[in-house]
């Protein structure tokens, strides 16, 4: 028993060290995401080793000892910025001081919040709304989970700063790519003019190119303009089979040459803004029925399916098309990035931002199949 003891400890002790250097490297390279799963991976290690210390260890040789690491315990789970509670049945407990102030009490959560208990993933709370990441702890009388409680606005306020950012350096090469040429027409065009017998038809191609490419950049403008200004969503219960159906109309008449198959579990409302839901799986459906009607030698087919839980409404939407390369696949959702010759490169962009503001996610599944999912939690009034 102690050779596995001794084991356990240097387990733990590298699995620490290894979140440490991980925390390190995110800090430096400005990485909040990881380093909030980094340190979230040290708590946990830190709570399951005092848990399995308590439930296995032997009678401690002396009570100061004891006192001492309790102590330690509670000194690093106080520190951890992120709110934890222990759940115990239909209990819930603070276990750091996060927590405290969040529910503002020393102990117990009285009332406790029914998303801890049913098993949410996420939790409006005090007006914030806050994802619920959980640790089951097993081989115990009573059923125990930990939740961290992650703010979700302060992740969206992380990642449109660096939306923001990407945004910046992408509107500034692509002005500049786009001016660069029309100003060289124009002094082309000066050029031709100062001649004493100036040619007509080349004036006609100077302008005419010069003409196609301020539309360029007037579309460019455009679709900038279309990102920057999404409003906040309006929320209200939508049907999800009713917005199918209209979605299924508008598709059949815009690509009757590609079949569109649908599937959706039941009518249940959700509460959500059907114009910008409406129009981001516009946005899905119209690449996959492209894709799919590019990919030639086979039938041209979309699937679009909506499945409801208790906490999350996820839609898929998947084409057989020739599929997206790796290099796409990672530049896809990037603002104004496409592969089409007349795309503009919002459409995916727009409904990931139109996803973020539900407080759910768009993301691109690694598969043979080309399939989008697009989940939103249930928020709960």
């Amino acid at each position: 028993m102690a050779y596995k003891r001794g084991w356990r400890a240097v387990a733990y002790a590298v699995l620490l060290v290894g979140c440490g250097a991980a925390a390190n490297a995110a800090w430096q390279n400005r990485l909040w995401g990881s380093l909030a799963g980094a340190t979230l991976v040290a708590l946990w290690l830190t709570v399951l080793n005092w848990w399995f210390a308590w439930r296995h260890a032997p009678t401690p040789p002396t009570e100061s000892m004891t006192s001492h690491d309790l102590a330690a315990d509670r000194i690093l789970l106080d520190a951890a910025p992120t709110p934890m509670v222990i759940i115990e049945g239909p209990h819930a407990r603070a276990l750091n001081r996060a927590a405290r102030l969040l529910f503002g009490t020393d102990d117990r959560l009285l009332p406790v919040p029914v998303a801890l208990i049913r098993g949410d993933t996420h939790l409006r709370h005090e007006g914030r709304q806050w994802r619920i990441d959980r640790v089951i702890l097993n081989g115990m009388a009573t059923p125990r989970s930990v939740a961290a409680l992650v703010d979700v606005e302060q992740e969206q306020r992380v990642a449109e700063a660096r939306a923001t950012a990407e945004m910046i350096h992408v509107l500034g090469h692509e002005l500049l790519n786009g001016l660069a040429p029309i100003v060289s027409l124009a002094e082309s065009g000066e050029s031709a003019l100062s001649q004493p017998n100036p040619d007509p038809r080349l004036l006609r191609e100077i302008l005419g190119t010069l003409g196609r490419h301020a539309e360029g950049l007037q579309r460019f403008t455009a679709g900038y303009r279309k990102l920057a200004r999404l409003p906040a969503p309006r929320l209200s219960p939508v049907s999800p089979r009713h917005m199918v159906d209209d979605l299924s109309r508008l598709f059949c008449g815009r690509w009757p040459e590609v079949a569109l198959h649908v599937k959706v579990d039941n009518s249940q409302e959700w509460l959500l803004d059907r114009d910008q839901l409406h129009q981001a799986l516009w946005s899905l459906l119209q690449n996959a029925a492209e894709a799919a009607a590019a990919n030639e030698g086979v039938n041209a087919t979309v699937n679009l399916t909506i499945s409801l839980t208790e906490a999350s409404l996820f839609i898929e939407v998947q084409d057989n098309g020739s599929g997206i390369t790796p290099d796409d696949a990672t530049r896809v959702f990037r603002p104004f990035y496409t592969t089409k010759p007349n795309g503009t490169g919002i459409g995916l962009s727009l409904a990931r931002q139109i996803a973020l503001a539900h407080g759910g996610s768009l993301s691109l599944i690694p598969s043979k199949i080309t399939t989008f999912l697009f989940t939103i939690p249930r928020i709960n009034a």
